[in-house]
């Protein structure tokens, strides 16, 4: 039988509800640790090709990332290792002129190397532009080159950040803090609005429950949104007098909206998911048919698939799932984007 290697990312601590997902696709499946409870070894019983695709038309809601395991090369820690990679894709020479190629080099942590995984990079950018004829970029690549480093073999494969399920190393999205960020939460949102191919700036008027601080709010007040911020408590002060903000300093259970009033509805609150989403269920009658909703879940009790199922029967049917997922800057969480349907 034909087999296939892989390595996959989740968030510290859900890495087994990520094997979980991937072994209900592929049940002879075998994991083995390489870093615990977040990096992992995928041997599958299939071809590399019938596992991405599994895995891109049924993806997994814990799965961060994945990088596929072509070659295994020895390593001895040293600089030499470097000069073994640049000799290796001297011979490989996998690409086609003019594409736009990403390294991108992780080691297990604990392990020390006389290089750091930028190195890597910094050793095979000069190769793949001079004798390749291809563009080295961080973002926006055609192809990845991911290289995982341990103790004694590095992981080796080329792949597109579709395949990857992220374009980032490792599906870490890294952005930086602003000077005047409201609060590190807005960082689900940006990562929500790539993750899932959402354009914010494309929507009209955004209902935000559970506002306060105002992270997110802050984020769809640059996208040129007019924002209802429904929450008992106050919002930061730099929002204050924003012509497009209403502020509603109430419980989000005492107010009442106009049918079809947004076409955007977001939540972030840090409720059970059962107080959430009956709230969020009483609400819906305000967004409007074809609206969007993008709402996280608080996995309180470690029971990740219990709680989606009972939070989607307290939104069904009027809002239908388009994807579950962790990102990587939800924590003890996951983050639901999902569309309201027209009633029948």
């Amino acid at each position: 039988m034909t087999s296939s290697r892989f390595i996959g990312s989740a968030n510290f601590g859900f890495a087994q509800y990520a094997q979980e997902e991937i072994r209900r696709l592929f049940p002879g499946v075998k994991f083995r640790y390489l870093e615990a409870g977040e990096v992992f070894l995928i041997d599958a019983p299939a071809p590399a090709e019938e596992v991405t695709a599994a895995l891109l038309e049924h993806e997994p809601i814990f799965l961060r990332h994945i990088q596929p395991v072509q070659h295994e090369l020895p390593l001895g820690k040293t600089a030499d290792d470097l000069m073994r990679l640049i000799q290796f894709m001297q011979e490989l020479r996998p690409f086609a002129a003019g594409e736009k190629v990403a390294v991108q080099a992780r080691k297990v942590k604990e392990v020390k190397f006389a290089y750091t995984p930028f190195g890597v990079k910094d050793a095979l950018d000069p190769i793949l532009e001079q004798e390749q004829s291809v563009e080295p970029v961080v973002r926006g690549a055609d192809k990845i080159i991911s290289v995982y480093l341990t103790d004694g073999t590095c992981y080796f494969g080329i792949s597109t950040p579709y395949e990857n399920l992220s374009d980032w190393n490792g599906g870490m999205v890294r952005y930086r803090k602003e000077e005047e960020q409201v609060s590190r939460a807005k960082f689900k949102l940006l990562e929500a609005e790539e993750r899932f191919h959402l354009d914010l700036s494309q929507f009209r008027s955004a209902l935000d429950i559970g506002a306060a601080p105002g992270g997110w709010t802050s984020l769809l007040l640059e996208r040129d949104l007019q924002v209802t911020a429904v929450d008992p408590g106050a919002l930061h002060p730099s929002l204050s007098g924003h012509p497009n903000l209403t502020i509603l300093q109430k419980n989000a259970g005492d107010v009442v909206f106009a049918e079809g009033a947004f076409d955007l509805l977001v939540c972030d609150m840090s409720w059970s998911p059962k107080q959430m989403s009956k709230l969020v269920a009483e609400l819906l009658p305000a967004l409007e048919t074809g609206g969007v909703a993008v709402i996280t879940v608080k996995l309180m009790h470690k029971k990740p698939f219990q709680t989606v199922r009972e939070t989607l029967e307290n939104l069904e049917p009027q809002l239908v799932l388009l994807k579950a997922k962790q990102l990587f800057h939800n924590r003890e969480e996951l983050t639901l984007y999902l569309m309201k349907e027209e009633e029948l």
